[in-house]
């Protein structure tokens, strides 16, 4: 299975800077399957997920973007208290330490689709299956 390829942007933190990098994402036709912002005084670091990560590369580079190709895993976490808690619960007795992690909307009831960064993406993948956990593919997330 080929990693979920994550695109994190560094954006300027000035009005306009956000917009102008989605409208260009957007007038491509490449869609948004998942985003996060963190931010700083000075600049924030827009990490998306897309359904053609190729493509977004390539325009990000061509109009001057600077960004970096990130592996993340992607889960699907059962939506009720104590699910990620359990997920988390599972890497960690595998010794693997989450960088980060956010959330984002799927069609399936009962299910939140979970990005986490991983310190060691084999060990996680590996303690995930063992636990019977269920584990997104780039297809899925990118068409999402």
């Amino acid at each position: 299975m080929n990693s979920i390829q994550q695109i994190s942007i560094f954006v300027e933190n000035e009005t306009g800077k956000l917009a102008e990098l989605t409208k260009l994402i957007g007038d491509a036709g490449i869609d948004l399957s998942a985003l996060s912002l963190a931010d700083t005084r000075d600049f924030g670091i827009l990490r998306i997920i897309v359904n053609k990560p190729d493509e977004t590369c390539t325009l990000l580079q061509e109009n001057g973007w600077t960004f970096k190709i990130t592996p993340v895993i992607g889960v699907k976490v059962p939506d009720v208290p104590g699910g990620v808690a359990g997920i988390l619960a599972t890497l960690s007795e595998a010794g693997v330490n989450v960088e980060y992690m956010y959330a984002f909307v799927n069609r399936t009831p009962g299910e939140a689709d979970t990005i986490f960064r991983v310190d060691d993406e084999e060990t996680a993948l590996s303690a995930l299956r063992s636990a019977g956990i269920d584990i997104l593919t780039p297809e899925e997330v990118y068409g999402i």
